[in-house]
């Protein structure tokens, strides 16, 4: 069976070249190792807000090391330098909107300022590209969703879509925690699972 995929990336200037520490990479580690049951694997690349190198090394980890997810981190909003959604743009073959609309949604429950960001989700190839936000909490956030108190959720979490985005694209079939966030296929996509 092929196993599971992972590239992240964080973009950021004063990260990569060693000013601050790199928080965007290990927050995503920490949230798929608590939300994924199936096996995976990770590659991680630190890199500045350059788009070329966004570009090449979103190629990279499709293309050569056989990603069939990549979540970036950082570099989404409206500065100048904020250039990672044009990045993948450019190396995208199809757009899927729904990922950005839902990530902002959500953010708009925090913050008015979420429709500043441009985050996006595409297809490259056989990998699905996600642009997160910087932060831990929103990073958190935007994969899980809103619950309430009690645990419900009230805003699905764009992460409960992946699993089934990535069957779709003839991808490896992932299974999560749904403690931390629930995926949903329609029933004739499920597979039984053997306990």
């Amino acid at each position: 069976m092929d196993t599971l995929r992972i590239g992240l990336v964080s973009v950021s200037d004063r990260a990569s070249s060693g000013i601050y520490q790199d928080k965007g990479i290990p927050a995503l580690e920490e949230w798929l190792a608590s939300a994924l049951t199936t096996p995976f694997q990770i590659e991680t690349r630190l890199i500045p807000d350059e788009q070329s190198i966004i570009e090449q090394t979103l190629c990279e980890l499709v293309d050569e090391m056989s990603c069939h997810l990549v979540l970036t981190t950082g570099g989404t909003g409206p500065a100048r330098r904020d250039v990672t959604p044009d990045a993948t743009l450019a190396v995208a073959d199809r757009e899927m909107p729904g990922f950005g609309e839902q990530m902002r949604q959500i953010s708009l429950n925090f913050v008015p300022t979420a429709i500043l960001s441009r985050q996006v989700g595409v297809i490259r190839k056989q990998a699905l590209i996600l642009n997160l936000p910087g932060q831990p909490k929103s990073i958190k956030e935007t994969l899980e969703g809103l619950k309430s108190a009690d645990g419900e959720v009230k805003v699905p979490g764009i992460f409960a879509s992946v699993p089934y985005c990535l069957q779709l694209l003839d991808g490896p079939y992932v299974e999560t925690n749904p403690q931390v966030v629930a995926s949903f296929r329609p029933k004739n996509a499920r597979r039984e699972t053997l306990s």
